[in-house]
């Protein structure tokens, strides 16, 4: 049987190779800023395999850390403009959005998903939680992982695996890959940052990793997210 051939990319935006902090992406577009380099838009078209869409949020350009979801729903920020959402929904079509009522704007900071459940900071109010489960049509669990509320920044999630912080307890990992259905494992990205979103863009086609990741932390993103 054949195999599709796995696009891992190292990659760096605006200079840093915090490149999570600004694309997000699902299994069918990516986010990226108005103003990103051509030569972005082609390595995330080409690693991930999706269509991808030049927008704001907030007027800022930090997608990744002001946006969550999966491939049923995105999550907005509650200050987000209403043009930037009639953009959003004129450009993705069947796909969810919610603008989360949240006083917290990092909503992709707060929230870590798959197309199979949602872990969310525990301090989430639970009509917040609601509206999660309802945008993004799965389950929502709500946990630290390695002691941080903010999971969304301390991990990354496919359908495939899920990549978090190197302090995680060995009952943390049990718990998501229950919760996930996925594989689960430590690591870091960009030579040892434990911040795994803001140095990776995964789904279940590929990844974008910043520049400074090293070849051993391209080796576990490869082993969790894409080993079969």
């Amino acid at each position: 049987m054949s195999r599709v051939m796995v696009v891992v990319e190292r990659a760096e935006i605006y200079g840093s190779s915090s490149i999570g902090v600004f694309i997000f992406a699902n299994n069918e577009v990516a986010l990226i800023p108005l103003d990103a380099p051509t030569k972005v838009e082609e390595a995330v078209r080409e690693a991930l395999g999706v269509e991808v869409l030049r927008v704001s949020v907030m007027s800022s350009v930090l997608l990744g850390v002001l946006v969550a979801g999966n491939s049923n729903g995105l999550l907005l920020p509650a200050h987000i403009l209403e043009s930037e959402v009639s953009r959003l929904r004129g450009a993705l079509g069947d796909i969810n959005l919610m603008v989360l009522p949240s006083k917290k704007n990092a909503i992709g900071n707060l929230v870590l998903a798959n197309d199979r459940a949602a872990v969310v900071d525990p301090e989430m109010d639970k009509g917040l939680v609601r509206a999660v489960e309802d945008a993004l049509g799965v389950e929502v669990v709500q946990m630290r992982i390695a002691g941080h509320s903010l999971v969304g920044a301390v991990a990354a999630a496919s359908n495939s695996g899920v990549l978090v912080h190197p302090l995680a307890s060995d009952e943390e990992i049990e718990a998501l890959a229950d919760v996930f259905k996925a594989r689960v494992d430590v690591g870091t990205v960009n030579r040892g940052s434990p911040f795994i979103r803001s140095g990776l863009v995964v789904n279940d086609k590929g990844a974008l990793v910043g520049a400074e990741t090293t070849g051993p932390e391209l080796m576990r993103i490869h082993e969790v997210f894409f080993s079969g």
